[in-house]
């Protein structure tokens, strides 16, 4: 197979297939294992396609095509949606989803640091409100939250995934 050829069915992969497999993705976001690994079987499934990447293991089919796990693009369209909320960006408006933290002590973390209640239900338990609570908290505010654009804090949530690997899994 050519590069070309490989180029374009990457590009056909990226458009037509993932899209429909993120579609609403922030609002149905998967947190049973099983689920999980039916949705990147579709993934795999497609880098098993390329003729030019036979005997290698899926995670080295996924970095020679430059390819996230889908679980890490969830997870990291989450993070990109609350920065969003919190830089107005968003038609969501950050009050309606999440509480601030005002209690923030020591200079660790990030002056946008949320408040996560407790939930006990599934139900509450998975929604973007609560599920990416953690992972935002984690950000710091030259990392990553102090960034000046969406595109400038989805560089920096490159950077993190260089340096934390596993960052973005759950």
């Amino acid at each position: 197979m050519t590069m070309q050829l490989q180029t374009q069915i990457l590009s056909l992969y990226k458009t037509v297939v993932r899209s429909h497999v993120e579609y609403r993705v922030s609002a149905w976001n998967l947190h049973y294992m099983k689920d999980k690994e039916l949705i990147e079987k579709v993934q795999r499934r497609f880098t098993e396609m390329i003729n030019s990447m036979e005997g290698k293991t899926c995670e080295e089919r996924r970095d020679c095509l430059e390819l996230l796990t889908l679980e890490e693009r969830r997870n990291r369209h989450d993070l990109i949606e609350v920065f969003e909320m919190c830089s107005g960006l968003s038609r969501l408006k950050l009050n309606e989803f999440f509480t601030l933290d005002n209690n923030i002590k020591g200079t660790r973390g990030h002056s946008w640091k949320l408040v996560k209640f407790r939930c006990t239900g599934d139900c509450c338990k998975y929604l973007l409100s609560n599920r990416v609570i953690n992972r935002w908290n984690q950000l710091d505010q030259l990392q990553a939250v102090g960034a000046s654009s969406i595109n400038a804090f989805r560089g920096r949530l490159s950077k993190i995934r260089e340096t934390r690997m596993g960052f973005f899994m759950d």
